[in-house]
């Protein structure tokens, strides 16, 4: 319960267990952010590689925060911003960091660890009460992480993930555990603090966040969950294949076929991303020439919301767990519904006697 106590105390209008959104690129903006906050959890505004609206977008989030029931305390805004480090612009993500002084900030996929360290450097200097959040999706990268930046949290994804994370990777069942181990092993060495571990990667409902926390997380994150929410700024198309897409395990795909069709080809080898399989994807897997997908994607987008569908070409990035979305619902109502359905799982198993059958 110590990871418990600490979020709580860094960041005071939660409640625990605590529910995450994802800083959803493009997607997780001002609304999304402040909603899930107002619930009890940490909402993160998604800038990704582009810094050029995110004075906007805060501007928005201070003033739907202004008429909530959030506080600042010791003037901190109580969400989050989410980076994709490799593009976007450092000189305006601090000067925006030291003005509006986010709760945190969510650090990810850095050229390398010296620039994820002037990431981190430049931030506490702007905002000491500023939280960093480096995601990572292998034992390695944990490691590497935590000697070098010393974050106060960890987002562990495990490859069930929707969008980029690592093209090699495990499941949370096995990275979080190992992750939890050896970072608090090498912490304990070391004489650190070790970062708080919050799950990413195919938590989906209550379950998967019970789940998680019984691994070691100390939070969760829902990224696809959140697409079928009001508040996510995607289109209808999109967010019906959401709801359409079944069976994720087999109806979504990592690959970088969607990158190079939506020309977002600045990412390392080392990444790719997942999402709905669809006629852009089988077309590319079946041998079509690049240039003549890209064409026919660049048709699809005329089509609106008729673009996104099994048929159709549009980018659906999802998790594999995309088969348990099944309604859209008020982010505010996922949090809740995730957070006191998670505790209500684990507190029922705790009273539940162990069978084993051999």
């Amino acid at each position: 319960m110590e990871g418990a106590q600490r979020l709580r105390e860094d960041y005071p209008w939660i409640q625990t267990p605590l529910v995450v959104g994802a800083p959803m690129r493009l997607i997780a903006l001002a609304d999304m952010a402040v909603e899930i906050s107002k619930a009890g959890g940490l909402g993160f505004i998604g800038v990704g590689t582009d810094t050029s609206n995110l004075s906007s977008d805060l501007q928005a989030a201070a003033k739907l925060i202004e008429k909530s029931s959030l506080t600042m305390n010791h003037d901190v805004m109580p969400i989050g911003i989410g980076f994709i480090n490799w593009g976007a612009d450092l000189d305006t993500a601090i000067s925006l960091i030291a003005q509006y002084r986010p709760a945190a900030v969510w650090f990810f996929a850095p050229t390398s660890i010296s620039s994820l360290c002037e990431w981190t450097a430049q931030t506490r200097k702007a905002s000491s009460r500023t939280k960093i959040w480096v995601q990572i999706g292998s034992m390695k990268e944990a490691a590497e992480v935590m000697h070098a930046a010393r974050p106060d949290a960890l987002v562990v994804q495990g490859t069930d993930a929707g969008g980029h994370g690592l093209v090699q990777g495990a499941s949370l069942i096995t990275l979080l555990p190992e992750v939890s181990d050896n970072v608090y092993a090498m912490c304990k060495e070391e004489g650190i603090s070790p970062a708080i571990l919050i799950a990413a990667g195919g938590v989906v409902d209550a379950r998967g966040a019970a789940a998680a926390l019984a691994l070691g997380a100390s939070g969760v994150v829902l990224g696809t969950r959140f697409l079928a929410s009001p508040e996510a700024n995607i289109s209808k198309g999109y967010r019906d294949e959401i709801l359409r897409a079944s069976d994720g395990g087999q109806s979504t795909a990592r690959s970088k076929v969607y990158d190079n069709l939506r020309g977002t080809t600045g990412w390392s080898e080392t990444h790719n991303a997942r999402g709905v399989i669809n006629k852009s994807y089988v077309d590319a897997m079946s041998g079509m020439d690049e240039e003549e997908n890209k064409k026919l994607y660049e048709e699809e987008m005329k089509k609106g919301d008729a673009g996104w569908g099994f048929e159709a070409r549009m980018t659906t990035y999802a998790g594999s767990g995309v088969g348990l979305v099944r309604e859209v619902k008020p982010a505010g109502d996922i949090v809740r519904e995730v957070r006191d359905g998670s505790t209500a799982v684990l507190e029922g198993l705790r009273g539940s006697p162990i069978e084993v059958k051999l």
